[in-house]
């Protein structure tokens, strides 16, 4: 029998006043995954996420979180969901205990579970040192795991991280990420939003391209590279009959004769595979091969038109 989707999205539309901000987006997220929703600011990434978190209900569509209709069942998905925004919910004047405690005391646990659930999530997200300490005396990144700490507090089969780790440092972004791998593995759901290509490429398991309020992309970030061109192999070679004979070879090929290199064009392994058997034949033999292959801004660039810095939105025509 087929596993439920965590998330099913069908035809969901919204607009703030006259202006569409959805427009028609489909989407369906596998439990158990990470799933990364692309786009600059103003594609609707954060509307997204209000919507399926209950937060904004949709102008239209067919929408399941958590195994619950979104439309009749809001209280049994906020039961089963947490939300941790691009803004942080940590009160600075709180301790890091007592931040945790709170949000136990708010899902209602007995008091002796909460204060256990809140030592665990200390410990889990290395912050029982800084426990008795305020929040606010926290550096950024200790902030963002604290939050994070509090949106688990009530045990989430699913969660929304809206541009996490927006703000941080590298070192304190790479923590996070470190978190969110082993959240995954427990089979927590993570559904993210976020402009940094690099972080859907080290997260996610499946990545949608939002724009315009249209979902213009979907795939893994190894079959989002594919859609673009540019992929090719450079083969170095000692000498420079090496490099004429593999040129003569592969008249695709593009020979530097000063770098001693002939670029190819390729996408992937059976591409590789023919190009080694082609110079293999032609007895020209590489001393070194290294692979391009497009990464996920070159994928956005060119699905879009712009940068996911861009800070206006406009309409991409449907895919």
């Amino acid at each position: 029998m087929a596993t439920e989707p965590a998330i099913s999205v069908a035809d969901l539309h919204h607009a703030y006043g006259t202006r569409p901000v959805l427009r028609g987006v489909d989407l369906d997220v596998a439990p158990g995954t990470v799933f990364a929703l692309l786009g600059p600011n103003g594609a609707g990434k954060t509307t997204v996420v209000k919507i399926l978190s209950t937060l904004v209900r949709a102008d239209a569509g067919r929408l399941r979180v958590a195994g619950h209709d979104l439309a009749t069942e809001p209280d049994a998905v906020r039961a089963a969901i947490g939300v941790t925004g691009q803004f942080s919910a940590v009160d600075g004047l709180l301790t890091g205990t007592e931040n945790l405690q709170l949000m136990a005391d708010l899902h209602h646990l007995p008091r002796a579970r909460g204060r256990a659930r809140t030592r665990e999530l200390l410990e889990q997200f290395d912050l029982a040192d800084a426990a008795g300490r305020p929040a606010g005396s926290y550096s950024g990144g200790m902030r963002r795991r604290l939050d994070l700490a509090m949106t688990l507090v009530g045990t989430p089969e699913l969660i929304f991280l809206d541009e996490p780790t927006t703000g941080l440092d590298p070192r304190s972004r790479r923590d996070l990420w470190t978190t969110v791998r082993a959240l995954v593995q427990t089979g927590v759901t993570v559904f993210l939003t976020t402009q940094y290509l690099e972080e859907a490429d080290q997260l996610a398991d499946d990545v949608g391209v939002l724009d315009g309020g249209r979902l213009v992309a979907r795939g893994s970030p190894a079959h989002l590279k594919t859609l673009v061109p540019g992929g090719h192999v450079r083969a170095r070679f000692a000498g420079h009959d090496d490099l004429a004979a593999a040129a003569g070879a592969v008249p695709a090929g593009v020979p530097d004769p000063d770098a001693l290199t002939l670029q190819v064009p390729a996408t992937g392994v059976p591409d590789l595979r023919a190009l080694l058997d082609r110079l293999d034949a032609a007895g020209a033999a590489p001393d070194e091969l290294t692979v391009h292959t497009p990464d996920l801004d070159d994928v956005f660039l060119a699905l879009t038109g712009h940068a996911t810095s861009t800070e206006t939105t406009r309409e991409v025509p449907a895919p």
